[in-house]
């Protein structure tokens, strides 16, 4: 609304192809913002999702920056997880933990603050502690029955963090937990409890298409 209308036209549609594309295209949704940012590098909405574009193509320096940028516009602290779990793509785990005891984290909604926990268990990891990941995890969002859009993500992250622990049998069951709250398909739930159950999935069209390679292969009479 802080632009003249035909360039706030064409800076809104650039940020409608990156939301479109960001998850199936991450490169090309990051060249979009860039146009974006270049159009309008003084709205912070315009810097969330260059943020958002560069942090899904690994670049989380670049994400951080204008992350940053965003924050210092807005004053908002719901970037705060997405900015900790930067640090962390930038080898800095210790500096997510940081974040995690900041004031900022008791500002955050529901499912800010479960998003700073799993940032944090993940740095926790990240750090070898894997143990204290375990712990960090632990949470009345995790043990409550209620589904969230957090849940799977949660169950899944306790899932995977009790298997590296060698705790196959709870692991199994926090990959099933996560599956049930898993209704949108946002983990790959289900792959791992098969792979914990011994269960091998055919693709049945590479099988057909290797059995005719064969028989072509075959010497006729």
């Amino acid at each position: 609304m802080s632009l003249p209308k035909t360039l706030a036209e064409d800076v809104a549609k650039n940020l409608v192809m990156v939301a479109n594309l960001i998850d199936e295209d991450p490169e090309k949704a990051y060249a979009y913002s860039r146009i974006a940012l270049r159009l309008a590098s003084r709205v912070a909405a315009v810097r969330e999702a260059a943020g958002f574009a560069a942090y899904a193509t690994q670049k989380y320096a670049e994400a951080l920056a204008e992350f940053r940028a965003a924050r210092r516009m807005t004053g908002s602290v719901e970037l705060w997880p997405v900015m900790a779990d930067c640090e962390r793509g930038l080898g800095r785990p210790e500096r997510a933990m940081a974040m995690a005891g900041e004031p900022e984290v008791q500002k955050l909604d529901k499912a800010g603050q479960v998003e700073m926990r799993l940032v944090a268990a993940g740095a926790r990891r990240d750090m070898g502690q894997l143990d204290a990941a375990i712990v960090t995890l632990q949470s009345p969002e995790l043990a409550s029955n209620s589904v969230q859009p957090w849940t799977a993500r949660l169950r899944y992250a306790y899932a995977d963090a009790l298997l590296e622990a060698g705790r196959e049998d709870e692991a199994r069951e926090w990959f099933a937990k996560a599956l049930e709250a898993d209704k949108d398909g946002s983990t790959d739930a289900s792959d791992r409890l098969a792979e914990l159950d011994g269960v091998e999935f055919v693709d049945a069209a590479a099988e057909e298409h290797d059995e005719e390679a064969e028989a072509d292969d075959e010497p006729r009479d």
